[in-house]
This record gives structure tokens, C-alpha cells and sequence, in this order.
């Protein structure tokens, strides 16, 4: 099986310096490897190929054949690093908590342990009989959210 280190340690070092990062390496049993990288930008495909050919270049087929897949992170994909969530500031994503509880909200900030949501939540008031829309700003520990994803809003 193919060292994930190595391929690691050479897109690390391929990507560095430039705006994109490495975000994931998955690999099977039967060699099948995935990178995924993302950007403070946008990711072009030719940054994906550049990276493919940089990793195929240190390794040799005919000792251990591989197949593998150089991708951009993907809007519908879960957020695996504080970056990321730095990248969103501003937007608008849907966060899983642990709780089970889904909340789609502004982005307000992100650090590495929490991250700051703003959105409308409906609330019971004593004496009224519909629920009322209040603004809520909360800051959840990282180690509370399950999974937090780019929200698009086709409305």
C-alpha cells in the first residue's frame, strides 16, 4: 500500500507557498488514493493537475500501481479545517450539532476551537399565540458540531 505520508509530505510542500492548501488524503487496500485540496480563492482544475502530476512523478507504477484523483473541496462536502471556515466568514452555512440540532445561519467567525453563528430563531412568547423571529448570536466549541457545510439558498 502506498505511504500516505509521503504523498502528504509532497503535496505539502508542491502547495506551499501559494493560496491553496491540503485539506484531505483518503486511500483504499487496493490503492486507490484521493487528495483534496482548497484555496482561500477558488481552485482551477490545472492546480488539481499540477498536483497529480507532482505526486505521480515521486512514485513508480511498476513497483506499486495506484489510481489516483487530485479534486477541489466541494460545496456539499463538510468542513475538516478552521481555514475553511475562516474561507466563509460572511456566507451563509448549515451546522450539525452533535445534539442533533441543524441551524442555518451567517458565519460570523471562526477560530480553531469555536465558531460564531448568526441567524433567526422562532421563540414562544407568554401571551401571544404565534411564535416570534428574535436574532440570535451564538459562539459553539468546535467539539460541539458534528458536521458544517455551505449553505446555497436557491430561493
Amino acid at each position: 500500500m502506498i505511504d500516505i505520508d509521503k504523498i502528504k509530505e509532497i503535496a505539502e510542500s508542491q502547495l506551499e507557498g501559494t493560496p491553496l492548501f491540503l485539506v484531505d488524503i483518503t486511500a483504499t487496500p487496493g490503492n486507490e488514493i484521493e487528495v483534496v485540496i482548497d484555496s482561500d480563492g477558488s481552485v482551477d482544475i490545472d492546480d488539481c493537475v499540477a498536483l497529480s502530476r507532482a505526486i505521480e512523478e515521486r512514485f513508480d507504477r511498476e513497483e506499486e500501481d495506484f489510481e489516483l484523483t487530485v479534486t477541489s473541496a466541494g460545496i456539499g462536502q463538510p468542513l475538516k479545517l478552521p481555514r475553511q471556515y475562516r474561507k466563509l466568514i460572511g456566507g451563509s452555512v448549515e451546522v450539525l450539532l452533535s445534539n442533533g440540532t441543524k441551524i442555518i445561519a451567517q458565519l460570523r467567525d471562526a477560530t480553531d476551537d469555536s465558531i460564531t453563528l448568526a441567524y433567526t430563531e422562532m421563540r414562544a412568547v407568554e401571551g401571544k399565540k404565534r411564535k416570534q423571529a428574535f436574532d440570535v448570536v451564538n459562539t459553539y466549541p468546535l467539539s460541539e458540531v458534528k458536521s458544517t457545510k455551505e449553505y446555497l439558498d436557491f430561493k
